[in-house]
C-alpha cells in the first residue's frame, strides 16, 4: 500500500486478522471477539479482496502473574505478541493492509514494531480511554494492555522478557498522537504520571467538539514525523451509554467518552488523512454481549471507516 493511500485503495488486499486473546486471562473473555465478530458479519466488511487465514493459536489463558516480569497472562501474550509480529510483518512485506480486530492494545506490541521493521520507522494515531504509559513497576494487576504504550516508547520494560525486549522501543514520542484519553482519576489512584508533556494528546472532552478536525490534527502531526502509520481504536474510549461490552464484569468504568458517531468521524477522517499503514479495532469482551447487540455495531463500525476510505 502506497504511504498515502487510505484502505481499500492502490489495489492492496485487506488482511483480516483474527487474535483470540485476553490479557486478563479469563476464558474467553476477549478471546472470543473475533469468532463473534465474524458471526455479525465482519468477514463481509472489506469486500471479496481479502486474505483470511485461521486465527491466532495461542495456549489457554491463565489469569496469574508471571515470577520476574509480574506480566499477567505471560505465556499466552508472548506467544500472542510473536505470532502476530510475524503476520503483520508479513502482510506488509507483501503490499497487504493488515486489519487486526479482538484482543486488547497488547497487539500494539507486535503491529508497531513489524511496521517499523517494514518501513524503518513507524507512527502511531492511538485512540484510547486509557493512556496505557504505566510502568512496569507501578502496575498492580501485570496487565500488559495498560502498559504497551510505556513499552514502546522506552519509559519501561527493564524486567519485560527478553522476547519483548528485542523489539523494544519502537516508537518516537513525536511519532505518537493520543485521542480520547479519559484516565486521569485512575492515574492519580494508581500513582502513574501522564505521558501529555511527552507526546501530542488530545481528551476525550476537546474531541467531542471536533472529532474529524482533531483526527486530521493528530495525523498531521504523525506525518510530520513518519510517513507510515498504525490506526488502533480501543473501544473503551466509547462513553459507557454507548458500549458496554468491554471490561470485566462489575469493573468501575471511566466517567465520559464519545459516541459512536464521534469515533466514526475520528476514523473516516483518520483513514483518509493518508499513510494508514495498518488498523486495530480492540477491547469487545462477547461475555457482556449476550444479545451480540455490540458485536454488529462493531462491524457497523468498522463498515462505514472502510467504505469511506474508498471514496
Amino acid at each position: 500500500m502506497a504511504a498515502d493511500s487510505p484502505i481499500g485503495t492502490g489495489g492492496a488486499q485487506i488482511d483480516m486478522i483474527g487474535v483470540p486473546f485476553d490479557g486478563m486471562g479469563r476464558s474467553p473473555g476477549q478471546a472470543g471477539a473475533p469468532e463473534a465478530l465474524r458471526a455479525a458479519g465482519l468477514l463481509a466488511v472489506f469486500g471479496p479482496d481479502v486474505v483470511r487465514e485461521p486465527d491466532l493459536a495461542l495456549p489457554g489463558a491463565v489469569a496469574q502473574r508471571a515470577a520476574g516480569s509480574g506480566l499477567l497472562n505471560e505465556r499466552a501474550l508472548l506467544q500472542m505478541v510473536d505470532a502476530l509480529y510475524r503476520r503483520v510483518h508479513s502482510s506488509l512485506s507483501a503490499g497487504r493492509f493488515p486489519f487486526v480486530y479482538g484482543a486488547d492494545c497488547s497487539v500494539l506490541l507486535a503491529a508497531v514494531p513489524a511496521l517499523r521493521d517494514i518501513a524503518g520507522r513507524a507512527g502511531l494515531v492511538f485512540v484510547d480511554g486509557h493512556e496505557d504509559a504505566t510502568s512496569m513497576d507501578l502496575s498492580t494487576s501485570g496487565e500488559a494492555a495498560n502498559m504497551e504504550i510505556a513499552l514502546l516508547l522506552g519509559l519501561t520494560g527493564k524486567q519485560a522478557p527478553q522476547s519483548l525486549r528485542d523489539r523494544l522501543p519502537a516508537l518516537d514520542p513525536g511519532a505518537l498522537a493520543m485521542l480520547g484519553p479519559r484516565d486521569h482519576l485512575f492515574r492519580h489512584a494508581a500513582n502513574v504520571p501522564t505521558v501529555a508533556e511527552r507526546v501530542w494528546l488530545r481528551s476525550a472532552d476537546e474531541i467531542a467538539a471536533d472529532p474529524a478536525g482533531y483526527a486530521r490534527l493528530a495525523v498531521e502531526h504523525v506525518t510530520a514525523h513518519e510517513s507510515r502509520w498504525w490506526l488502533h481504536i480501543d473501544l473503551d474510549v466509547l462513553a459507557r451509554s454507548e458500549f458496554t461490552a468491554c471490561g470485566a464484569p462489575g469493573e468501575v468504568m471511566l466517567a465520559g467518552g464519545l459516541t459512536w458517531q464521534q469515533l466514526t468521524e475520528v476514523g473516516v477522517s483518520a483513514v483518509q488523512s493518508g499513510g494508514c499503514a495498518g488498523w486495530s479495532v480492540s477491547v469487545y469482551n462477547p461475555d457482556l454481549d449476550p444479545d451480540r447487540s455490540a458485536a454488529r455495531r462493531i462491524v457497523e463500525f468498522v463498515a462505514r471507516i472502510a467504505a469511506s476510505a474508498g471514496r
